[in-house]
């Protein structure tokens, strides 16, 4: 046999593909696809036969047979796997044991495995900013915060674990509209922001907040005076600069605090502020290209080859001289192309802001290919609401927001309560530590586990049950695999250096493993973290299915080594994924 390949998938219609040209009975234009296929017909199934035979008028199942032949031929082939004619023209693939055990041995390790996923793709240094997080100055993060958050930390680790050069950005929104709104309430009410008790700045300025906002719906006035603090600001007015300072200080105080408790990073904090005297550039050169109309002081792009927004003016400054977050997003690409390199750059936000990034991106390209920049692949990584029980978006009794620092809170506090029943011989301080990777865990994967286009119900409960596809389910599969590794060190036992299944139960554990490197490439493709969820939650029933059917201890040392060389590649796995979608790993609960 050749290589060992990483990917089995890729492996099969390559070489399905290649047999298929030298077989006189098909063209250059048949294109074989395989997918992994339910356990009873085998573990892959290939496809195109049916429909290439329909359009050339051929029967499809005599072609998969002359197929099957020409492959049975290919020694390579015939070594790693076996197949069979199904159907109308289908091919059923078993892998043999053999390659199985192979696969196991040459990338069933941390670091093997690393090692084959980087050089998977063709994302090695390639330069990535992931826009996410992003909350808005002066206002509390709260549970709809928790899906940018957790996709695009789990996008980020997903992206460098490939290889890719990945710049992580939360891009505050901290110059716009709300400081207007907010300093002219400040100035009302008289308050002196250096008098604020520390940890109470954020709800302060909330409060303030939703009573300015209440009254400049309520009053032209006070929106006129609203929309001059915030030109007053933009402008540089000394006073104001030092109110919004502080302002963003309190804000980020509370922030920082969530994302440690997530444990998450960013390696970049440029609000919409840090691109202010760069949104003259974009005025002058959107002007200079003939993008953009100017209007009253207002300035606009209009798209009108396209549909839908040809009359939906995309405004990038306002007709009293203030900047929006169309202007900094624009001076934001050209920084983040001409500073940081950016090759790529995804947005991770609220399905409802579609039509202001499809606008945006296009206005980019316009711009960009006007002025010869490089352009970077722009892409909207977008998801859906998170709803109450009456499918829609989850709010608290009084109706505000869900709070994101008290779901946490909650989470933590009730995985501490559900681990204090099931183990309470785990020492205080371990139990500690637990609950919050638990709890911190199941909201994250609770999100994560969902496809992300679609809205799902919240519910705190389902997500910290250890039964079902939850974080505690898994991390819980892993802590199991961490007993029996204890054991065997307390025992001696080593494991196998030979891994190849003997028994339908190690050969059905044994594929689930192999299938690993495929849910990994499927999530990148699609950026989908719910099929890595997936992937995991069918190795932990795996596991599961493998330990209840399988005694490990007191067999034969060929078969305890095997065994547990096997549940020593699943733990790798385990643990690789769940710390790719940003939860921690637990070997002992």
């Amino acid at each position: 046999m050749g290589e060992i390949p990483f990917n089995f998938l890729n492996y099969l219609e390559g070489k399905i593909g290649e047999i298929a040209r030298e077989c006189c009975a098909f063209g250059s234009d048949f294109q074989p696809t395989v997918r992994p296929a339910d356990a009873q017909f085998g573990d892959f199934q290939a496809n195109g036969i049916l429909s290439y035979g329909k359009r050339r008028g051929t029967n499809p199942r005599q072609l998969a047979g002359q197929l099957l032949a020409a492959l049975e031929k290919d020694s390579d082939f015939s070594a790693r796997a076996r197949a069979e004619v199904s159907g109308g023209g289908f091919l059923n693939i078993s892998l043999r044991a053999a390659a199985l055990g192979e696969w196991l041995a040459a990338y069933g390790g941390a670091e093997e495995f690393r090692r084959a996923a980087a050089a998977a793709t063709d994302l090695a240094g390639r330069r990535i900013v992931l826009d996410y997080s992003c909350p808005n100055s002066a206002k509390q993060m709260h549970v709809g915060h928790l899906r940018s958050l957790a996709i695009g930390d789990c996008l980020y680790r997903l992206l460098s674990f490939f290889g890719a050069k990945a710049i992580r950005d939360n891009h505050i929104g901290d110059w716009g509209t709300q400081f207007g709104i907010l300093l002219r309430q400040l100035r009302v009410e008289g308050v002196d922001l250096a008098s604020i008790p520390a940890g109470e700045g954020l709800d302060l300025l909330e409060s303030l907040y939703r009573k300015g906002n209440g009254e400049v719906e309520r009053s032209p006035e006070a929106l006129a005076e609203a929309r001059r603090e915030l030109v007053a600001l933009q402008n540089g007015d000394p006073g104001r600069l030092a109110s919004w300072k502080k302002i963003n200080e309190l804000s980020y105080e509370s922030f920082q605090k969530i994302y440690d408790l997530a444990g998450v990073e960013f390696d970049l904090v440029l609000g919409e502020s840090f691109y202010r005297n760069s949104v003259g550039r974009v005025y002058g050169e959107l002007l200079q290209c003939g993008i953009a109309e100017e209007n009253g002081g207002a300035l606009a792009v209009f798209h009108r080859e396209h549909g839908r927004f040809r009359e939906q003016p995309f405004l990038v400054r306002k007709f009293d001289g203030a900047s929006n977050y169309a202007a900094t997003d624009l001076a934001t690409v050209l920084y983040r192309v001409e500073t940081l390199g950016a090759e790529e750059i995804l947005y991770v936000t609220d399905g409802r802001q579609r039509d202001h990034f499809e606008q945006l991106f296009l206005t980019v390209k316009k711009w960009f290919s006007a002025k010869g920049y490089p352009l970077p692949t722009l892409r909207h990584v977008w998801f859906g609401t998170v709803c109450g029980v009456d499918g829609k978006a989850i709010k608290t009794r009084s109706g505000e927001p869900v709070r994101l620092q008290e779901l946490f809170d909650s989470a933590i506090a009730q995985a501490a309560e559900i681990l204090a029943e099931k183990n309470p011989d785990l020492p205080p301080d371990e139990r500690k530590a637990v609950a919050r990777a638990v709890g911190v865990g199941a909201l994250k994967y609770g999100d994560l586990s969902q496809n992300r286009t679609s809205d799902y119900v919240f519910s705190l409960g389902k997500m910290l049950s250890f039964e079902g596809n939850t974080a505690s389910y898994l991390q819980y599969a892993l802590a199991r695999i961490g007993a029996i590794r204890r054991r065997a060190e307390g025992e001696s036992v080593r494991a196998a250096t030979c891994l190849e299944p003997a028994t339908a139960e190690e050969r059905a554990f044994a594929r689930r493993l192999v299938l690993f490197p495929i849910a990994l490439l499927a999530t990148l493709e699609d950026l989908r973290p719910h099929l890595l969820c997936g992937y995991l939650y069918e190795l932990a029933c795996e596991f599961s299915s493998f330990y209840d059917s399988c005694r490990i201890f007191g067999e034969a040392e060929e078969v305890l080594g095997r065994r547990l060389g096997l549940c020593e590649v699943a733990a790798n796995f385990l643990a690789m994924g769940l710390q790719l979608l940003g939860i921690v790993p637990l070997h002992r609960m």
